[in-house]
């Protein structure tokens, strides 16, 4: 899955917390999601409105972030619920970062079809 794939991926899976992100859709988007806030960023040094936006914009993307992050875990053949592994400080952001960079399961498993097969 490309860039412009995945990020069309990534909205229109909003709020499709169920299935399975490969790797490729879960970074190109968070790639996108984060040259979305260093452009708002660079803005934010010209204009303090643009900090009102950025922090506009970071509420609309909770929510598609949250349900790309627990079909990525699903890949993976874990729960929605390991997302709260990334509420401990440092170590659970490492776990996190682990498990987002780990191979999906191949074929299908318990939430879907192998997304790669698609």
């Amino acid at each position: 899955m490309g860039f412009s794939e995945a990020f069309k991926a990534f909205w229109g899976n909003y709020t499709n917390f169920s299935g399975r992100a490969s790797r490729s859709e879960y970074w190109f988007a968070q790639l996108a999601i984060w040259l979305i806030f260093f452009v708002l960023g660079m803005f934010g040094l010209f204009s303090k409105f643009m900090y009102y936006v950025e922090g506009l914009v970071g509420i609309i993307f909770i929510i598609p972030m949250l349900s790309l992050a627990i079909r990525r875990l699903h890949d993976t053949n874990k729960s929605g619920w390991f997302i709260l592994m990334g509420l401990i400080p440092l170590v659970g952001w490492i776990i996190m970062l682990v498990f987002y960079c780990t191979a999906g399961d191949k074929g299908s498993n318990r939430f879907g079809e192998d997304p790669l097969a698609k």
